[in-house]
């Protein structure tokens, strides 16, 4: 297995990367960083997690003249979790070079602080490409001394209708710039993108079955409308923490989160029609695992990190076999054994018959009577919610809360999870058994010498 010595890498690159854990290339990064260093144009096939954000950030990072105040490097991100997701990765990069500013750009949030920042001049920007273009057109951004832009996820901003915003952004570069596009599936769109904008790119498309290796997969054959029984019956049998269950519409997603709760399970839908802060409040509950079951449309859900999710279930099958892969590689990583289960109605069954044909092996069907046969038996979520009317903007940090929580509130530490900080607000997982104490503890103590407004997610 090579290692980053091996790569055409400065010494502080090197030792920061040591530091930071990375001990060898992924396989994106293995194929896509020789060339990236070198100069040249970049597309990639590669899934949330493959380790995507390093294969243009090492290169972004190390082409940058920090001395020079303009924007050189210009990531593109269809959301604003993304876009936070891999500024963060960056700027952990970025220590490997002194006095590299990188500023995140999106919508949902006012635009007089961007403003006020862009003024101070930045080496990086990440952003989506509504808020870019806002940017462009008030002319507080210039890209006129661009070295490198990146489209990342560059397939789901096409789905969510990005196209022209990207190309209108694309005219305001230089046309001797480096283009490198990430990709998780390979429709004509991207590679007609490519063939405008790119020249002569590297093709990176990194194996399937490297994704799939740690993942069992399930096929259940359903009557119309027993979606929610064998969904009930599934999350049942297996009692997992975490669970995304996967539908094609925003309104199937909507009924499928209220049909479980209703039958005693905790379940949430995230899809394109949630406003912003309703959407971070979805992900917080979920990723600190005050939520079991998250119910989301292929648009939504992409660009989530979830570190460990030991079932996926798709409640019909995906439009196509690039789809299905993408959804169902989200369980078992990190060398985590995971479960990915589809159900399929007989009219659907034409799209297993496509992905059989595309694998060329058959699926492993099994007993439907068997898994309906399973006594509902739901499980309540260990972890329940605060959310307290402070944030970043509010000069709140974590350690604040955390010292609230187990000082003022009298918590035991080991009662407090995840605490996800936002510009206004604040989200703290605490256990249930303690969720009322500290709820009422912060009501009347203080954060920071300061009462703030604190309510269950």
């Amino acid at each position: 297995m090579p290692s980053f010595s091996q790569l055409d890498l400065s010494a502080p690159m090197r030792a920061n990367l040591e530091k930071l854990g990375f001990d060898h290339p992924t396989p994106v990064q293995e194929a896509a960083l020789p060339p990236a260093l070198a100069g040249g144009d970049v597309i990639a096939q590669a899934q949330t997690g493959s380790g995507k954000t390093a294969a243009f950030g090492i290169p972004m990072v190390e082409r940058l003249d920090a001395s020079s105040f303009s924007v050189q490097g210009l990531v593109l991100c269809p959301t604003r979790e993304l876009a936070d997701q891999v500024a963060k990765s960056l700027r952990e990069l970025a220590r490997a070079k002194d006095n590299v500013k990188i500023i995140a750009l999106c919508g949902g949030v006012s635009i007089g602080p961007q403003i006020g920042s862009l003024s101070h001049g930045a080496h990086i920007v990440v952003g989506t490409p509504g808020r870019i273009q806002d940017h462009l057109r008030k002319g507080t951004l210039r890209l006129g001394r661009l070295k490198m832009l990146v489209l990342d996820e560059a397939d789901r901003m096409l789905d969510m209708g990005f196209e022209e915003a990207v190309e209108s952004i694309i005219a305001e570069t230089p046309g001797k710039r480096q283009t490198l596009m990430f990709s998780a599936t390979w429709p004509k769109a991207i590679r007609g993108l490519s063939e405008r904008y790119q020249t002569a790119p590297a093709d990176v498309r990194i194996e399937q079955a490297a994704v799939l290796s740690d993942i069992t997969e399930e096929f259940y054959e359903l009557a119309p409308g027993q979606q929610v029984d064998a969904l009930c019956s599934l999350l049942s049998r297996h009692q997992p923490d975490s669970c995304i269950a996967f539908c094609n519409t925003k309104q199937q997603c909507d009924e499928i989160a209220a049909a479980l709760n209703d039958s005693g399970f905790f379940a949430l839908a995230l899809h394109g029609d949630l406003e912003q802060r309703d959407r971070d409040s979805v992900l917080v509950r979920f990723g600190n695992k005050s939520c079991s079951v998250l119910v989301a449309t292929d648009v939504a859900a992409r660009g989530l990190d979830i570190k460990s999710l030991p079932l996926v279930v798709n409640v019909e099958p995906a439009r196509d076999s690039e789809v299905h892969t993408h959804r169902i590689g989200r369980t078992g990583r990190a060398g985590e054994q995971g479960l990915a289960v589809t159900f399929c109605t007989p009219a659907q069954s034409h799209k297993i018959n496509r992905l059989e044909a595309q694998r060329n092996s058959p699926v492993n069907w099994r007993e439907t009577s068997d898994l309906l046969a399973t006594p509902i038996r739901p499980t309540s979520p260990a972890m329940k919610t605060l959310c307290i009317a402070g944030g970043r903007k509010d000069k709140v940090r974590p350690g604040d809360v955390l010292g609230a929580l187990t000082g003022e509130a009298g918590l035991p530490g080991s009662a407090v999870g995840k605490i996800d900080l936002f510009d206004f607000q604040c989200f703290v997982a605490v256990e249930k058994a303690s969720a009322a104490t500290a709820l009422k503890r912060l009501e009347t103590g203080r954060i920071k010498g300061r009462k703030m407004r604190v309510r269950y997610a």
